[in-house]
């Protein structure tokens, strides 16, 4: 008798690896979570189990979902949101100096982390609705350009340059993989990169220019603007090959270590784990990614294909610009590491591209497995 033969046939259909891999992923976040809180469940512990379960119950419900009510409402969507992003720019509220926020009574919804997966089913929609001869032509740049600009431009203002970086990088993917030729890419790299000088010093707020020149040179002011990073470097050097131990950690114990629980819960991890366990970590996402472009690759249609690929490269971003922050690798923007850190705006947004990855996983599957 075969497994599916005994279990309900839609539990069958789950795919219980990714599910089992995003609760330790989670639960390992759970567990750096106490410890940043000096062995407490209180105040990030709880809030945060119950933000994941519910989560990830939300993403196993949208697996039902069949794909072609992804791809009809993909544009309106993302219509729907290019008009909170202007609400929120005239009557958002405004927190920590950025205005980001929606109140909608008992909710507060952030519309730029809900356009991080919208840019990416919108842009693979159009591409689906395009010709296929009329990709690699000028014309059809125009569109998809717009599209990609007009949310990154809102979200700048709100200011969030982390989020904006993302929008921009997941539409590019999803242009990339649709066929557009790859010297258009190579053009506007170096369009940036000759107007990057001009943008760090008249477009960004002086606490991104900052982070910037932080970046460039990290010793220039230690106890400063490059407080975070000096820091976060000291944690993770500190932790040598095996680390300090749980809830051994001194960085983050003793408030060396800023923002310990959000966006450098990484170096919080690696004081305590080492080398083995940021190791290990890495690994875990990579294989949640992995799994992401595997559903591309099996996936039928041009839209589930580019949508499964850009998901998963939503997922990418997430861990490769959080970690390349942590580490000094890159200016300090804010993103979190997703289903890790506190925080619930990055745990659910990497919750519904893992939630529709398995809806067009499901509809591209022709046999349950358990």
């Amino acid at each position: 008798m075969r497994p599916h033969d005994i279990v309900p046939e839609p539990l069958a259909q789950l795919p219980w690896k990714v599910i089992l891999l995003t609760l330790a992923i989670g639960g390992f976040g759970l567990m750096m979570l106490y410890s940043a809180a000096g062995g407490s469940v209180r105040p990030w512990v709880i809030p945060q189990g119950v933000r994941l379960i519910v989560f990830l119950v939300g993403a196993v419900i949208m697996s039902r979902i069949r794909e072609p009510v992804w791809s009809m409402g993909a544009l309106p969507a993302y219509v729907g949101l290019v008009v909170l992003l202007i609400l929120v720019e005239l009557l958002g509220a405004v927190r920590g100096g950025s205005q980001r926020w929606l109140d909608l009574g008992p909710v507060r919804l952030q519309p730029s982390e809900l356009m991080k997966p919208c840019i990416v089913l919108a842009m693979a929609k159009f591409y689906d609705m395009l010709p296929p001869n009329e990709t690699r032509r000028y014309a059809s740049l125009i569109p998809a350009i717009v599209m990609i600009g007009v949310p990154a431009v809102l979200v700048m203002l709100q200011p969030d340059l982390g989020t904006a970086l993302m929008i921009c990088a997941s539409g590019a993917t999803v242009m990339f993989l649709a066929g557009v030729p790859l010297r258009l890419f190579i053009g506007g790299a170096l369009a940036l990169a000759i107007a990057a000088p001009l943008a760090v010093n008249f477009v960004l707020h002086d606490y991104q220019r900052d982070r910037v020149l932080i970046f460039l040179d990290p010793e220039s002011d230690p106890l400063g603007a490059g407080y975070h990073i000096s820091q976060s470097k000291i944690a993770i050097g500190s932790g040598g090959l095996f680390g300090k131990g749980y809830l051994n950690g001194t960085q983050s114990h003793l408030d060396y270590l800023p923002e310990g629980q959000t966006d450098f819960a990484f170096a919080t991890m690696a004081e305590e784990w080492g080398l083995v366990g940021g190791c290990l970590l890495i690994l875990a996402f990579f294989l949640l990614i992995g799994w992401g472009i595997g559903v591309a690759l099996r996936a039928r249609t041009r839209f589930s294909q580019l949508a499964a690929a850009g998901l998963a490269s939503t997922i990418f971003f997430y861990v490769a610009i959080n970690l390349a922050m942590v580490m000094g690798l890159a200016p300090v923007v804010g993103i979190p590491l997703p289903l890790f850190s506190y925080g619930g705006s990055a745990q659910m947004t990497v919750l519904l591209c893992l939630g529709i990855l398995m809806s067009i996983d499901r509809n591209n599957r022709k046999a349950p497995r358990f």
